[in-house]
Order: structure tokens, then C-alpha cells, then sequence
């Protein structure tokens, strides 16, 4: 996705061969829940957020767009970006609507709605990330790719490949949360989860952790890479794709390893319990694939839409499991009534969009 492994990404997928194909995680339920489809035709969209008086918000990315959905299914307009740019990370607090814009300035904007969702005004930036990135650039002290190579090795690596690297410059957020006036925005691009408060501040809370995975004899000799780099372990970026608050103040992140996000590498993402406070992070759930959106209720309950995986999986105290099977399913939220899904988030190749609003019935899965 990023930075030398954007370029390459197939190539480093190679370099991993030996890692077992993703597998749903955990058992599956054997009684799948009810569901409603609530809008459909949607573009990419990849986030979502819970609005009064069952307004749904969603965003549509690559149309630059922020839409509200009524109860009945109406979808409305309520910003489109004036350049073109990437309109996604949506929350929602106390009759504002939080996004982000990403293109030539990456910003944090919010915007004013009323009771049923439709916008009061125009939309104000409150922060600059791109900025802030460009200035503090929190993970330029991550090192990445192999840490431990002896130098003879790492010397023999070709230039378009670098046997490591540390973090550079770069901007994308994915996912917000708005809790009691700070707004926790989580950075894919950056590596970090950032907290900005009423007045636009921004700061780092975390540097996420790199994700490491051990590479094959077999896989470097088929990609005519040193072979000394063989049984070393290759650190990738950490991707994080929603944040959550959740009990006790916590803070919940789905985090991908950069690199490919399909199952040529196996399911490696996970979700990651975040201390806002001293930024401090544990993995709480593991062997995810492609993990794009979280949903956690009261009871620390976590629901998990794993994109490329077809599953929303589900992970309580003492049991994993397939909360549902369906195709590429992308953002997750709880409103009261049910789990709001967005799925089919991906359009096909020559397809027309057919992102949809689903809700589905929690039923014997609530732990409230």
C-alpha cells in the first residue's frame, strides 16, 4: 500500500509464500442474522457514522462525497469536495459531522447538521494533518523492512528495494472518532493515531508498532533476492483503518500490515487496544484479513468486517466466531437496533458502484 512496498507490492507478497492462506476466524455461527438493506448504488463507500434520529452518514471516497441516509433509504448530499478530493473517516458528536479530505491538502473538516441530518452551512477545516505530518513526521524514527540483516546482506539488496527504511512523509486518514470533544483520527498513511481537541490541536498518541513476518529461502531465490536474507524477519508498516473508543475511554484500532492487503500473505491484520493516554498498545484480536472497520460495544464485544476475508467476524470474552458471511464488506457501526455494515464497497472492473447500507438484527449475538 505504502511508501518502497507500494511500488513492490507483489514482490514482497512473494517473499512470505510459506505463510498459511487466510481462514475465517474462529467458528461459525450456525444461525445468521437478519438483515436489511437500507441504500444501495453507493461508491466506495468506506465510512460510515450513526446521526440523529436514525440518520445513517456515509461516505462515498473516490466521489468526494459525504451522504446522509434517512431511515426510509432517501439519500441525500451533504458535502462534496471542491477539488476532487478523497472524502472519507467520517464520526459523528452532538449535531456535527466529522471527515476528513485527502488530496493536495489533507484536512480534517466538520460541518454543521440539523435533525434529520441535512447540512447547516458550509464545511470549516479545523486541522491540518498534512501539515502536521510534513512538520512532525511521528514515525521517522520506525525502522522498517529487515532490522537485523548483517550489513553484507543488506548491501546486496537492489536499490528499488531496500532491505530497510524508516517512516517518511505521508498523509492518508482512514477513520475517525469523536468523543467528548477530541476527535482520534487514525492515520494509514502515518503510521499513528492522532487526537485533535476543540481548538484544532493536533497530537500524536501513537506510533503503531511494525508488523514483522519471517521470509523463505524459497520465496527470496524466486524473486532473485540475497539469499542470506533467509528465516530474517521483514518489519512491515502498520496500516491502521478505524479507531473506536470503547470501554473504559480505550481506544480500538483494526490495523493492517502494509504491503498487499489481499491473502497472498496470509491473515495478518488484527485489532490493537490503544491507551490515549500513554499510547501504549496490545493486540486483543489476531489472524484477520484485511481488517477496514471495527464496531465495539459496552461489554468490549468486537465486530471486525475483514474486506477481502467476505466476513464480519465477531470476538467476545470467551468466543470467536463468523458473525456473517458477505462480500467485501467495509465500514461497521452499532446504532441501537442492529450492526450498520457498509458492503460491497468495491466495485467490479466495468461495474457500476453497488455499495450498500445493510443493518443486521443482533439477536441472540447482542452483548449489551
Amino acid at each position: 500500500m505504502r511508501r518502497p512496498l507500494s511500488v513492490l507490492a507483489a514482490t514482497t507478497a512473494a517473499l512470505v509464500l510459506a505463510v498459511t492462506p487466510a481462514t475465517a476466524h474462529g467458528s461459525r455461527d450456525p444461525r445468521p442474522p437478519s438483515s436489511e438493506t437500507i441504500a444501495a448504488g453507493l461508491l466506495t463507500p468506506l465510512s460510515l457514522a450513526v446521526g440523529p434520529k436514525g440518520t445513517t452518514f456515509v461516505s462515498q471516497n473516490f466521489g468526494g462525497m459525504l451522504s446522509s441516509v434517512a431511515r426510509d433509504g432517501t439519500v441525500g448530499v451533504v458535502h462534496t469536495s471542491a477539488g476532487g478530493e478523497e472524502v472519507g473517516a467520517l464520526s459523528y458528536d452532538d449535531g456535527v459531522v466529522t471527515f476528513a479530505e485527502t488530496g493536495p491538502a489533507t484536512v480534517l473538516k466538520k460541518i454543521r447538521v440539523d435533525r434529520r441530518g441535512a447540512p447547516l452551512g458550509t464545511a470549516r477545516t479545523v486541522a491540518d494533518l498534512g501539515a502536521y505530518e510534513a512538520t512532525k513526521n511521528p514515525d521517522a524514527k520506525a525502522l522498517y523492512g529487515f532490522r537485523t540483516l548483517p550489513r553484507s546482506c543488506a548491501a546486496q539488496f537492489p536499490e528499488d528495494f531496500p532491505a530497510k527504511y524508516t517512516g517518511i512523509v505521508e498523509s492518508h486518514p482512514y477513520a475517525t472518532a469523536t468523543h467528548r470533544s477530541t476527535t482520534y483520527v487514525a492515520d494509514a498513511a502515518g503510521n499513528t493515531i492522532l487526537s485533535v481537541d476543540r481548538r484544532g490541536k493536533v497530537r500524536t498518541v501513537a506510533v503503531l508498532p511494525a508488523q514483522p513476518v519471517k521470509v523463505t529461502a524459497e520465496a527470496l531465490a524466486g524473486l532473485g533476492l540475497p539469499a542470506c536474507a533467509a528465516g530474517y524477519k521483514y518489519w512491515f508498516e502498520p496500516v491502521p483503518t478505524d479507531v473506536e473508543v470503547g470501554p473504559s475511554g480505550l481506544l480500538y484500532v483494526s490495523l493492517l500490515p502494509g504491503g498487499p492487503e489481499d491473502d497472498s500473505l496470509g491473515a495478518r491484520g488484527s485489532v490493537v487496544v490503544v491507551s490515549p493516554w500513554s499510547g501504549r498498545s496490545r493486540t486483543v484480536v489476531d489472524d484477520l484479513l484485511s481488517p477496514t472497520g471495527i464496531a465495539v460495544d459496552r461489554s468490549g464485544t468486537i465486530y471486525v468486517a475483514q474486506l477481502f476475508g467476505g466476513e464480519i467476524s465477531k470476538t467476545g470474552r470467551h468466543h470467536d466466531s463468523t458473525f456473517v458471511s458477505v462480500p467485501l464488506p467495509g465500514a461497521l457501526e452499532l446504532d441501537g437496533k442492529g450492526l450498520l455494515a457498509t458492503v460491497n464497497v468495491l466495485p467490479g472492473e466495468g461495474a457500476p458502484p453497488d455499495g450498500q447500507l445493510v443493518r443486521y438484527s443482533l439477536g441472540g449475538h447482542r452483548h449489551h
